[in-house]
């Protein structure tokens, strides 16, 4: 199913691939450039981006962690290809993980993501559970 939305992109890309993405693969790469991009990082829309990258270094108390969750279901809510089924955020030594469960509306494939917010990384790591 054509969604009309085209993208590039060169992320994990080598030079004999190609560089276009569409459908779902467009989607979370979409995703995942909205969280590596932190609230009140975009000029003209201070709005846009994530509050994880700076609540990294802070104790996960219960008012963080419901902040966390309702960041990443306004990101997912942001883009209206994809739908969030479920979110679980898990604390590690050295940052967040997300997991989430998400249905790309168009074709409706449903798909479990990890995205990793390390500290010692300045972008976040987006693999398939």
């Amino acid at each position: 199913m054509a969604t009309g939305y085209k993208g590039f992109s060169t992320h994990n890309k080598n030079f004999s691939n190609t560089y276009t993405l569409s459908g779902f693969d467009l989607a979370k790469q979409d995703l995942l450039n909205h969280f590596n991009i932190r609230k009140g990082e975009k000029l003209h829309n201070p709005e846009f981006g994530s509050i994880i990258w700076d609540t990294l270094y802070s104790p996960m108390t219960d008012t963080v962690v419901a902040s966390i969750e309702e960041d990443v279901q306004n990101i997912v809510a942001y883009d209206p290809r994809i739908k969030a089924e479920s979110i679980y955020i898990e604390q590690y030594e050295s940052g967040l993980l997300i997991e989430m469960s998400l249905t790309f509306i168009p074709d409706q494939i449903v798909q479990n993501l990890l995205i990793d917010f390390n500290t010692s990384n300045t972008q976040a790591r987006l693999s398939i559970a």
